[in-house]
């Protein structure tokens, strides 16, 4: 059985530092981090999607946290195919539009390339510390199962490389009837992690919870099950505390991917209070010491 790390989507959420998961004491970001990171062995940075990040930045999350620690990086939106506000862009890149939103096409191809080469190379000190466990691609609603979309998951792992990615997919038809076998082979045959979800049904982003290790890295992430799914409010999106019993129940579940792969993460993302991190707490204790750490 493979180590399974359990962290949260989160350490900075202006609402957690409200609720008092943190002590007095952690009252700059760096206390912070140093204090969440004691607490567990993986974080995952969203900031990251809505901008890219600055190297420095990079740096000091390597320096500000303990050996063996890991963060996983949400990949900016522009390289996703999300809608990009230009103002998020690097300035010397940005385009002359009126658009509120940009997408790749917007972008001539040399500023589009220097996109992914600023965006990976900010990401260079956590890489080199070791300290960067996996890019995470999460794709939109309409990218859906079809061969142009295959290759570019071929595409971005390339890029990448040697950094690691993780692909989560929000349409079904990765899913729908035979496609979920034709999905997971496809991955597998070219090594790239599958990142399971839980989430709410009978939306237009849904995807089934499948667990399933594509490669020696299995990702899953809990996004709650809010009746207020479709909101713009993003903490009515993600508040959602598991109780106890739904954790329970997903322990063995875990157990059984780290059973198929060399490391699992499992990222809390119902972030909204402390709630995130006080499930991943009892997930730690549910898993016990054999699987996590």
């Amino acid at each position: 059985m493979g180590r399974i790390r359990v962290g949260t989507a989160s350490w900075t959420d202006k609402t957690l530092l409200e609720s008092g998961w943190y002590p007095e004491s952690a009252d700059t970001a760096e206390k912070r981090l140093a204090y969440y990171s004691k607490k567990f062995p993986l974080v995952e940075v969203d900031a990251t999607y809505y901008s890219p990040p600055a190297e420095q930045t990079a740096k000091l999350w390597a320096e500000r946290t303990p050996p063996g620690f890991l963060f996983n990086i949400k990949a900016f939106s522009l390289l996703t195919g999300h809608p990009t506000k230009p103002t998020a862009l690097y300035k010397d890149l940005r385009p002359e539009t009126d658009k509120k939103n940009i997408y790749p096409g917007d972008l001539p191809p040399q500023a589009y390339e220097d996109v992914w080469t600023r965006f990976l190379s900010a990401l260079e000190p956590l890489s080199d510390s070791r300290k960067l466990g996996a890019i995470l691609f999460q794709f939109p609603p309409w990218f859906t199962i079809r061969r142009s979309n295959k290759q570019y998951l071929l595409e971005v792992a390339k890029r990448c490389s040697p950094m690691r990615v993780a692909l989560e997919f929000r349409h079904a038809s990765w899913f729908a009837g035979d496609n979920q076998d034709e999905t997971l082979e496809f991955l597998r045959r070219n090594h790239l992690p599958f990142v399971s979800v839980d989430m709410p049904q009978g939306h237009r982003s849904s995807i089934p919870p499948v667990l399933a290790a594509t490669s020696d890295l299995a990702v899953v992430r809990f996004h709650g099950h809010s009746d207020k799914w479709t909101s713009r409010n993003i903490y009515e999106r993600f508040g959602y505390r598991y109780s106890d019993r739904e954790l329970k129940d997903w322990a063995p579940k875990l157990g059984k991917l780290a059973d198929d792969a060399a490391e699992t993460h499992v990222l809390m993302n119902n972030c909204y209070s402390d709630y995130a991190q006080t499930n991943a707490q009892t997930l730690i204790e549910l898993l016990g010491r054999q699987y996590s750490s």
